[in-house]
């Protein structure tokens, strides 16, 4: 009998240890873009309307992690709604160069098997994100541009295609109309230093269940851009990146962003010289960046779900969801924070 109660209580330990369950944090962080964004220049009801976004954005992603889905799925959901959106600067939102068209960039990247996939120039994939993540999943490759990834798109079915005029806004004419009547005559292969005039990207960085993590970035550029120019959205460790420690999106000038490896550059200080996430990124984005002369924000998070967002300009269209579920969203400095 002493046998039989022994062994009967063995077999509840067993089982009760099979049902417990071991759960690691999840947490989501995105943006909408960084730059010039005064308060009196945004009205009451475009702000509610950023802010509805952003929260839809959230919701996307974390209906995903929450199901133990992964951060891959994650990232991709809520770049989509984002890009969905006539709002941000990417897909309907996107910006027109200097032709009166749009190019659009995307990219992502997961961190634990460092697969990644970009697109560039693209003008007539809706979702490009979906385009960029069919590269780093069905081609050998990882950043396709212009006809050639135009051409890849033509061999996945998945793809939504769109005509170029389907990303038209009036906003975003405007902005081209203002931009072109302020131009300078200054020679046209000279940057113009314009602080602040780079923004309006889209980005996600997501932690799941099972200790991974995503990045993803997307943009339209930059307003009146010439010659095919491309900024670091679409290129890994500029404007993203993920490792098994750490994920970042960047937005803000291009340029700088890539010259400085601002993306790969944050995560090498967690994983190298052991910083913390938050020291790394303000040392890259308030200093490094700034020290070359450029602006913007980035978001990012580690494997703990630690999430920082620092940024150099006005404001920052940014949302989160922390491990504890606490979520805000945010777009001036003076706002809440995730730290």
């Amino acid at each position: 009998m002493r046998i039989f109660l022994l062994l009967l209580t063995l077999f509840a330990m067993t089982v009760h240890a099979k049902e417990k369950v071991v759960t690691k944090p999840i947490a989501l962080v995105i943006h909408g873009g960084a730059g010039v964004i005064e308060r009196a220049a945004l009205s009451a009801e475009n702000e509610k309307a950023i802010h509805t976004a952003l929260d839809r954005a959230l919701d996307a992603g974390h209906a995903v992690l929450s199901k133990g889905g992964s951060a891959l799925d994650a990232v991709s959901a809520v770049v989509v709604i984002l890009e969905d959106s006539p709002l941000f600067n990417a897909g309907k939102g996107a910006v027109f160069n200097a032709d009166g068209k749009h190019e659009l960039d995307a990219s992502i990247m997961e961190g634990h098997t460092r697969r990644a996939g970009a697109v560039a120039s693209v003008t007539t994939i809706r979702n490009p994100i979906h385009l960029a993540r069919a590269v780093m999943e069905y081609s050998q490759h990882v950043m396709l541009a212009g006809t050639g990834a135009e051409q890849f798109a033509d061999t996945q079915t998945q793809i939504n295609r769109v005509p170029n005029a389907w990303f038209d806004t009036d906003v975003r004419r405007k902005q081209l109309e203002l931009s072109q009547q302020r131009e300078s005559a200054q020679a046209l292969n000279e940057i113009p230093t314009v602080s602040g005039a780079y923004f309006g990207t889209v980005g996600a960085v997501a932690l799941d269940a099972q200790g991974h993590i995503a990045a993803a970035t997307s943009t339209g550029g930059m307003t009146n851009k010439k010659f095919g120019r491309v900024g670091d959205s679409p290129v890994i460790g500029a404007g993203t990146w993920a490792d098994e420690n750490c994920g970042v999106s960047g937005t803000g000038w291009g340029e700088h962003y890539i010259r400085n490896a601002v993306a790969h550059d944050i995560c090498a200080r967690v994983a190298y010289r052991g910083d913390t996430l938050a020291a790394a990124a303000d040392e890259v984005i308030l200093k490094r960046v700034v020290a070359t002369g450029g602006d913007g924000g980035a978001i990012a998070l580690d494997r703990e779900g630690n999430i920082v967002m620092p940024f150099n300009t006005s404001g920052m269209y940014r949302a989160w969801i922390k491990p504890d579920g606490s979520r805000g969203t945010a777009i001036f400095k003076e706002e809440g924070t995730a730290r």
